[in-house]
């Protein structure tokens, strides 16, 4: 298997590791107010995500930044639960103009403490080697497809259950979001820190 193929395995299954979930999670809970015609805005937020994330794992993982692994993973329910608790009050209709931007930079930066908590892994797995740009691509590339898949088979859940059987847009979000805000709740109380 050649080097980029290995790298990029290590990112679609750090993604879609059912163990893992919680990235599962946070991706579900951004898709949790948007639609299947809000596609486009959706991968972008999504991808918002992955730049913050793929920051933070290269910064960590060259030695630039360290943080407590410990308070990371208890930040990283924390990022879940704040992204549900917020869909909550949202309108049912998706974002447009300034507020959408926002919700980017919020995904980028949740994206910059979840880069953290895979980092010391992904240290180990590199070794010394001094040139981890080509690794990190490939593993980074990996993640955004599987969370391409994450959303892909969300909403088409969303389809089924808004536009088929009738479910209304507002119940639906109320559903998975306070599900998603239950679950984060779960794993900060498994990782808290002090």
């Amino acid at each position: 298997m050649s080097e980029f193929l290995l790298y990029f395995d290590l990112g679609f299954d750090h993604i879609l590791d059912l163990n893992g979930y919680d990235h599962m999670l946070f991706v579900v809970a951004l898709c949790a107010t948007y639609v299947m015609s809000d596609w486009k805005k959706l991968l972008v937020l999504v991808t918002a995500f992955t730049i913050g994330h793929s920051l933070t794992l290269a910064l960590s993982t060259l030695r630039l930044v360290n943080f407590d692994s410990s308070v990371i993973e208890f930040l990283i329910p924390l990022t879940i639960f704040l992204t549900a608790f917020t869909n909550l009050f949202r309108k049912d209709r998706p974002m447009y103009g300034r507020k959408i931007q926002l919700s980017y930079v919020i995904a980028l930066v949740f994206g910059l403490i979840h880069g953290l908590g895979f980092s010391n892994y992904l240290r180990a797995l590199l070794g010394k080697d001094a040139d981890i740009i080509f690794q990190l691509f490939a593993f980074n590339v990996g993640l955004e497809i599987g969370q391409i898949i994450i959303v892909f088979i969300f909403m088409i859940i969303s389809f089924v259950v808004i536009d088929i059987f009738g479910v209304t847009r507002r119940d639906w979000k109320m559903v998975i979001s306070s599900a998603i805000a239950g679950m984060a709740v779960m794993l900060m109380l498994e990782t808290k820190f002090w």
